[in-house]
């Protein structure tokens, strides 16, 4: 059996045995990233082959949950893509006050920058007090750091400058306290937010919501497993809701791609039809 084969086969071998044992599916994750993560974990654990990585994950939980995190990494910042915020604010928010009750999904919520900086934008524009989010992600260790809103002090120029490019209204250095080297953002910011693990591929709706932001995480998934999770968001998103995705995604070409309006192309806003 060819090199590349045998690593295919340790690989399929490896996530059956992820899901048997822990019940977390990454069968339909593209293969290239999980490989990449995979073997940054084979390298830091000191071992040498993808059987190896099984072996111990099966019979030590810790590992487990080290590779779990490195699965759930994302590159993410604080206003991330400035036009994504500004749009959010131009055409999302005066949907959303239409509402008496708003209730908003991030589905992949990763360390929490994408939670604080949405709940920034709904405190200026006068949403926070009847909005409930739902900040969902499959790590409870980047879910515990997410609710904790501590960020490295040094991060907070670049967070300034795209606060500033999204239309934010305020002060930012108002929102956090300094801290040594880190920062913690006001606690009241997420007083109307639920933490919670929820795992895309295998949990099923919650909720009916107006507004659900999942942006670059399905770039991870393969085609099928993309269309399951638009299958769930679709059957969660009340009538006229929106959905956000990232610069990288799409609604074309699933299966729902007929039951949207583009609400902004450009920043991957879709408005369910019916």
């Amino acid at each position: 059996m060819a090199r590349s084969d045998l690593e295919a086969l340790e690989l399929r071998l490896l996530l059956d045995a992820v899901y048997q044992h822990y019940g977390y599916d990454f069968r339909g994750y593209a293969r290239t990233s999980l490989k990449r993560r995979i073997w940054r974990r084979i390298m830091e654990e000191g071992l040498e082959t993808v059987s190896g990585l099984q072996e111990r994950i099966l019979h030590d939980p810790d590992v487990f949950e080290r590779l779990l995190v490195d699965f759930s990494i994302n590159v993410t910042s604080m206003f991330r893509d400035p036009t994504f915020f500004s749009a959010v604010r131009d055409k999302v928010v005066p949907v959303l006050k239409t509402y008496p009750f708003v209730r908003i999904w991030i589905a992949g919520c990763s360390t929490g920058e994408e939670t604080y900086s949405l709940a920034i934008v709904l405190r200026e524009e006068g949403l926070a007090d009847r909005t409930r989010i739902y900040a969902t992600d499959i790590n409870g260790e980047v879910l515990r750091r997410s609710k904790e809103g501590v960020f490295p002090v040094e991060r907070m120029k670049d967070y300034t400058r795209d606060y500033l490019k999204a239309g934010g209204r305020e002060s930012f250095s108002d929102y956090y306290k300094t801290y040594g080297d880190v920062v913690r953002f006001d606690p009241t910011l997420v007083d109307n937010v639920v933490f919670a693990q929820h795992n895309l591929v295998s949990d099923s709706s919650f909720n009916e919501f107006n507004l659900i932001v999942c942006r670059n995480v399905m770039i991870y998934f393969d085609r099928a497993l993309q269309d399951k999770v638009h299958e769930l968001f679709y059957e969660s998103l009340v009538r006229f809701g929106i959905l956000a995705l990232g610069h990288k995604e799409t609604i074309r070409f699933t299966g729902h791609a007929d039951d949207y309006a583009e609400l902004d192309s450009h920043e991957k806003l879709y408005r369910r039809l019916a």
